[in-house]
């Protein structure tokens, strides 16, 4: 881990830290994800659970998806289930994976790819490894994020985009202490390759042993972190941090983490997931695999889908 990086980190654009009377947002809370299974049996953390969702908004859910080493006709994924009302954000780390929906998107995805599928309106997917990671097993890691969307884009058309891991904008730290995979959004004058109905800031920092990063950040964002491996601190007050907690940080103009000197060597870096949106503040309603506005158009949802409403699975893919 991770797929996408590179030797100098001094030979990327840097991102200055921020100016001088920058208020530092505090650490509000850090929490420990717990574990489970998803779809046919992959294992799951669940990286936003016991968080108030006033402090998510617009983010639904995470999960950590591995990281495992699986062995020959071992892998698994998903059946084929709807979507409506948000958007699911897939960046895998390492392995591969195939996607495909009833509206004609999909692909595969290799280390470093992310896939980015607005369900909108609603679609059938379904997310399985490939035939030959069946077959030869290896390693799998990654994750899957939610992003709600507001009510005026609930019932919008699907869409579908392939980011290729030589898309992300690779950037470092003002020291060079830090390598930052901007995924989607802005962050210091510099964009990301995703497109997003909801306005949000994707990142994923490796810091390496005993570096500390100091990031300018939207005031109108909210703020949170998930660590992937290894151990450091969050916040100028550097609150402790380890693989599978969580980071909520409170208002401020910047954000701050910190990589102990010493780790594992299975992870000799920290690696995290940064996420910043603006908050959409409407009334949200989440059942499975649909997210509206009121119960009313959760059960339109469900009625829609058992009509057959949402799509249906292409010829040749049951």
């Amino acid at each position: 881990m991770p797929a996408i990086t590179v030797e100098n980190p001094l030979a990327l654009p840097r991102v200055p830290a921020p100016g001088e009377g920058t208020r530092p947002r505090p650490v509000l809370a850090v929490t420990t994800a717990p574990s489970g299974f998803e779809g046919e049996g992959f294992p799951v953390r669940r990286a936003f659970a016991g968080i108030d969702y006033r402090h998510l908004d617009p983010f639904i859910m995470m999960d950590q998806m591995g990281e495992v080493e699986y062995e020959a006709g071992e892998p698994k994924g998903t059946p084929w289930h709807p979507h409506r009302g948000f958007e699911t954000v897939t960046y895998l780390i390492d392995g591969s994976f195939v996607h495909r929906d009833s509206a004609g998107g999909g692909g595969v995805i290799n280390d470093g790819d992310t896939q980015w599928m607005t369900a909108g309106s609603g679609l059938l997917h379904i997310e399985t490894p490939p035939e030959e990671l069946v077959v030869s097993g290896g390693l799998f890691h990654g994750v899957q994020l939610w992003v709600n969307l507001p009510a005026k884009h609930k019932m919008t058309s699907p869409r579908y985009q392939d980011i290729g891991g030589g898309r992300v904008r690779l950037l470092s730290s003002a020291d060079g202490g830090a390598l930052l995979r901007l995924i989607a959004g802005d962050l210091a004058g510099h964009s990301g390759p995703g497109v997003t109905h909801t306005p949000i800031t994707m990142i994923h920092a490796t810091v390496g042993p005993g570096a500390e990063v100091t990031l300018p950040w939207r005031e109108d964002f909210n703020g949170l972190a998930y660590v992937l491996a290894g151990r450091g601190t969050a916040g100028a007050e550097r609150r402790p941090i380890e693989l599978g907690q969580a980071v909520v940080f409170g208002a401020g103009g910047s954000v701050t983490l910190g990589a102990d000197r010493s780790q594992d060597s299975h992870t000799p870096r920290l690696e995290v997931i940064l996420l910043g949106g603006r908050p959409i503040r409407e009334p949200m309603a989440h059942y499975g695999p649909f997210v509206m506005n009121s119960h009313a158009e959760l059960v339109q949802a469900f009625e829609d889908f058992k009509a057959g409403r949402l799509g249906r699975v292409p010829a040749g893919h049951l």
